[in-house]
């Protein structure tokens, strides 16, 4: 796997806006369909509850997004296989090109920034920025159904202080660390 690529895996939780990649390949669809899209990938098969769940909208909302990506050609309805009363979600060909396109644009800009740095600046780099992925996963909730939000219980302080470290906001991540993923 090329440095780009993986500095593109291990940074999603750090860098969660990709403003200049998303304008120049995602301009056809908002941040929300966006998001919405790239967690119907993770999830393919999702249904709109879990999906209202996972990106901490009411289903209200998330199916009024949907019904705009279904008519942006991002998104198929599908009755359930188990209930047909429930709908599961897939993406189009458009929306998995959509997403390939976005990635190899921000995977292309990446590389050249990196070209420019030392190999040890590199690692170190990716070093931290896997390490700092790792511990913004260790702070979601992980409840039953991976994309639930549940309420996360209060940390203990660690020192104290100024330096202690408080528990992590409600609904700050909706129990799968790929949902506040950028693609």
């Amino acid at each position: 796997m090329s440095m780009a690529a993986e500095l593109d895996a291990a940074a999603g939780a750090l860098l969660t806006v990709w403003d200049g990649a998303r304008e120049r390949t995602a301009n056809r669809i908002s941040t929300a369909q966006l998001r919405a899209v790239m967690l119907v990938e993770r999830h393919d098969g999702i249904n709109l509850r879990r999906l209202a769940a996972g990106l901490d909208m009411l289903l209200s909302s998330a199916s009024r997004l949907c019904d705009r990506l279904v008519a942006a050609g991002m998104l198929e309805r599908e009755p359930g296989r188990a209930d047909r009363r429930e709908i599961s979600l897939h993406l189009t060909a458009e929306a998995r090109r959509l997403l390939v396109e976005l990635r190899e644009d921000r995977r292309k800009h990446l590389a050249a920034i990196l070209a420019d740095m030392t190999p040890d600046a590199r690692e170190a780099l990716l070093r931290g920025l896997r390490a700092f992925d790792e511990a913004a996963r260790a702070r979601v909730v992980r409840p039953v159904s991976p994309l639930v939000p549940q309420p996360e219980e209060p940390r203990a302080e660690q020192s104290g202080g100024r330096d202690a470290v408080e528990a992590a906001p409600l609904g700050w991540a909706a129990g799968d660390a790929s949902v506040f993923r950028t693609a």
